[in-house]
């Protein structure tokens, strides 16, 4: 995908009129309230939009629109190459409009357009095609059992599954929901954050043009204790999928038990560890991964790579290497695409992150790199430049707590079994990293770091093909891959007693 100047990009900006209202039983609605919010551009401070405020209500005509939808088994029922023809569509018309897309998310989260464009709508589009072309290759079992019986195991949708997710990749996350839900015959109601909203909105449009019967997939914008909560109390929803904090997965759980027990499938926070040990088989290599796998989308990531576990004896040299190679991201213009660093997300988020930075100087960690000013044309407020904080231990909050923000906490270690110990005391476990020229090390070491996924000699990278997800206060359930298929199903069994046939 190519990349218009700035120039253009902020012309069309300027000229963007972006779907404002909920999309519910295959039409765009407003709020039953008339109620609604500013989305507000980070980069300038000043609102896009004003996007219908879903209430209670109005998730509760989204739920009953997918169940009718899914009642009446046009989708739930039709065959698995006609559901993958209609989602094949989907991903067409989405490619189609991905420039508008990427200046959506970029106007609604300040990342870098460059990011929009190239990585985010390019992740979310491979997602949508790749569950389209699985689900004609899933096969249900038959049970060993004995001849005068047949014993099936089908796997069977589930029914309505709501989809709550964040505003640091929205459309990405959104479509690791909704695509393996869609594609196993389930409707879908999608809450998208309050802070990024436009993208999602914009694929109900794009759905019906696909071809996605009335009501097979429902947009709910709103507030998420109002919205997001009633979703997650709904009686007639089966499942409901989570990205976000740890904070609001405890809560949605427990929504979840006060209501029908529905599924639940969390993805948390982190804070996770990068292990460079004395043996790196390549430093330059390990101290770009360490840099981009902290201060990419501006260390708004929950498997950011936000402790540095450094062994003694390269700490210092590699250390230096990454405040050099740190000094070259500064904050700019999101819509430049020469831009490889933005605005954080809202002016409070970044009030918050400033606030961890301070904290960790107070508990004794050092400061290594400067608060920069903004740069001309920007304003200072939702900017944060890349932190090192060096000197950090697990025992100060700034390394225990997820910041979710360009911070990293630098930690001294002394060996493998050092490194590991220190990894784990943590009360999440998303994911880790190891650099080590010894990959018989390397595969040991992995069985004793408590995390969902390990990378080894590299990080944060990953495909749609592997499963993704964690452990500890990181959350369950796992989106990607075959897996995901998991948190959007059932098994059913038949049974058949042949021997009563005539």
């Amino acid at each position: 995908m190519t990349q218009a100047p700035a120039s253009d990009w902020h012309a069309r900006a300027r000229a963007l009129v972006p779907e404002t209202r909920a999309f519910i039983g295959g039409r765009y609605v407003d709020a039953a309230s008339g109620a609604h919010f500013d989305t507000v551009n980070p980069a300038t401070g000043l609102a896009t939009a004003q996007v219908a405020a879903c209430g209670a209500g109005d998730a509760d005509r989204a739920v009953t629109a997918a169940q009718n939808a899914f009642d009446a088994g046009h989708w739930a029922q039709s065959s698995p190459a006609q559901r993958k023809a209609v989602l094949l569509r989907l991903a067409d018309l989405i490619e189609g409009e991905a420039e508008h897309l990427a200046l959506l998310e970029t106007l609604d989260t300040g990342k870098p357009i460059r990011d929009s464009l190239a990585i985010d709508l390019p992740a979310t589009i491979r997602c949508l095609r790749w569950f389209a072309e699985a689900i004609d290759k899933l096969y249900d079992e038959i049970s060993p059992t004995q001849g005068s019986v047949l014993s099936m195991i089908r796997r069977a949708p589930l029914g309505v599954v709501a989809a709550i997710v964040p505003w640091n990749f929205p459309l990405v996350t959104a479509m690791t929901k909704i695509a393996p839900a869609l594609a196993a015959g389930n409707s879908v109601v999608l809450k998208p954050s309050e802070l990024s909203p436009l993208s999602a909105l914009a694929l109900g449009r794009l759905a019906a043009e696909a071809g996605l019967p009335d009501g097979v997939l429902n947009i709910l914008p709103g507030i998420g204790p109002e919205a997001g909560r009633a979703l997650a109390l709904h009686m007639d929803v089966a499942a409901l999928l989570f990205t976000g904090s740890t904070t609001v997965g405890k809560l949605l759980m427990g929504y979840a038990a006060q209501s029908n027990l529905k599924s639940v499938s969390l993805e948390c926070g982190g804070k996770s560890a990068n292990i460079v040990l004395r043996d790196v088989p390549d430093m330059a290599r390990a101290v770009q991964a360490a840099a981009m796998g902290v201060f990419h989308n501006q260390g708004q990531i929950c498997n950011a790579g936000t402790r540095l576990l450094l062994d003694a004896p390269i700490h210092d040299e590699f250390l230096e290497r990454l405040l050099a190679l740190t000094a070259t991201l500064q904050p700019g213009d999101p819509l430049n695409p020469d831009t490889r660093f933005g605005p954080l997300v809202s002016d409070a988020h970044a009030t918050r992150v400033r606030g961890w930075v301070a904290t960790g100087v107070a508990e004794g960690a050092q400061r290594l790199t400067p608060d920069s000013p903004a740069p001309p044309g920007l304003r200072s407020e939702p900017l944060v430049p890349p932190t090192i904080l060096g000197e950090t231990t697990n025992a100060m909050s700034v390394a225990r707590e997820e910041i979710f923000g360009p911070v990293l906490c630098v930690m001294r270690v002394d060996g493998l079994d050092d490194a590991i110990a220190t990894a784990n005391d943590s009360p999440y476990g998303l994911a880790a990293g190891l650099w080590t020229g010894d990959v018989t090390r390397a595969l040991a070491a992995q069985h004793r770091l408590n995390t969902g996924f390990v990378w080894i000699n590299t990080l944060r990278v990953g495909d749609i093909s592997t499963p993704f997800g964690g452990v500890k206060l990181s959350g369950q359930g796992r989106d990607k891959s075959l897996h995901a298929f998991d948190n959007v199903t059932q098994r059913k069994s038949v049974w058949l007693d042949l021997s009563a046939a005539p």
